[in-house]
């Protein structure tokens, strides 16, 4: 008797474990499983188009004698705190976020050759984190922001000189379509 129940329990299992979907069957290709229940496919999958770069003072993001052309915020050896010299540029940035809110950011956090390939990108990150933190504290929302640590891999300059590090260590903003 036992003989003819484990193959009939077995049986029994593999049947509730197959799928009820229906397949169509193209000519020449492979097998297609129909999962839409029915519902009519002519819909598809609708275009994503990214948000003009509209509103006030665009053009100022690329005027030179504007405050926005300058992107980056600098950074003492070792530090991620932003310097009392940064904050005009950092306010002026959270106010374009604040009058521009379909406008993204991208902040690159970046950090000289010194230090393990592991510490520079959490040094990088804690930087962008830091310029993040000051535009959303001045009103810039946080959907609009985005930081990410580049480490010591983009260096702005490739002399072993003090002044060399010190351009590497920076936090970099980037709008919409820049990155």
């Amino acid at each position: 008797m036992k003989k003819l129940v484990v193959p009939a329990l077995i049986s029994a299992l593999l049947a509730a474990c197959s799928s009820t979907g229906t397949f169509d069957q193209p000519t020449g290709g492979a097998a297609v499983e129909d999962r839409t229940g029915g519902a009519s496919s002519g819909a598809g999958v609708a275009t994503v188009t990214a948000p003009s770069a509209t509103g006030s003072g665009i053009a100022a993001l690329t005027d030179p004698k504007n405050i926005l052309s300058k992107r980056s915020v600098m950074f003492d050896f070792d530090s991620y705190v932003v310097k009392d010299e940064f904050r005009p540029l950092v306010e002026a940035h959270a106010k374009f976020l604040v009058q521009n809110p379909t406008m993204k950011m991208l902040i690159q956090g970046n950090a000289d050759e010194r230090g393990s390939r592991e510490y520079n990108l959490a040094l990088g990150q804690k930087r962008a984190d830091a310029v993040r933190k000051a535009l959303t504290l001045l009103g810039a929302k946080e959907a609009q922001i985005e930081s990410v640590s580049l480490g010591e891999e983009k260096p702005r300059c490739s002399e072993a000189t003090e002044a060399c590090y010190a351009q590497n260590r920076r936090g970099d903003m980037l709008y919409s379509g820049e990155f």
